[in-house]
């Protein structure tokens, strides 16, 4: 269920429907409003211009580093991956992903096989509107406040409650990421 609101100059727009000032939304940004849309969850829709950092998503978003939400896919086995959602400004801890999944070995597929996989390329790859509905695992820190997390397609992401979408994913939740190194 989408939520508007105004804006000022120089902010984010917020939408209600995709595309921004006549710009046509992606095929991937396509699926995964789609899929937030049948969720049920309440999110809002925030398109902004291109970002090189998490300083300059999280500026673009109104919102601090560690609500913005990165989805990493990670290669458990043949054709087997998961999706692991990440806060701002922190990073797969791979000994306690492994712990977790009772596995030895765990990968980052290359960004062709991550396209393959989720549809998505990378830097817009969302768990809304995945091509194979992979399982999810929620970093511990994503519950419990707004999050903003991807939306298919680059410079559009979607602000949410952190533990409705991870209830809506039927995610995991556990502990599975350290502090970037500085």
């Amino acid at each position: 269920m989408r939520e508007t609101s105004e804006q000022g100059p120089g902010e984010a727009a917020e939408v209600d429907a995709p595309g921004v000032q006549g710009e046509a939304a992606t095929a991937g940004e396509q699926r995964a409003v789609a899929a937030l849309e049948a969720s049920g969850l309440r999110y809002r829709l925030v398109r902004h211009g291109p970002v090189r950092s998490l300083a300059e998503a999280a500026a673009a978003r109104h919102l601090s580093p560690d609500q913005i939400v990165k989805t990493l896919v990670v290669r458990r086995g043949e054709d087997d991956y998961l999706l692991v959602l990440v806060p701002g400004g922190r990073t797969i801890s791979w000994p306690l992903l492994r712990e977790l999944l009772g596995v030895s070995r765990l990968s980052m597929p290359d960004a062709t096989v991550a396209r393959e996989v989720t549809g998505y390329e990378r830097g817009t790859i969302t768990p809304f509107g995945s091509s194979t509905p992979w399982p999810v695992i929620a970093d511990a820190r994503v519950p419990g406040r707004a999050v903003s997390i991807g939306a298919g397609a680059h410079g559009v992401a979607a602000t949410l409650d952190g533990s409705a979408m991870v209830l809506a994913l039927g995610a995991t939740v556990a502990d599975v990421t350290e502090a970037e190194p500085v």
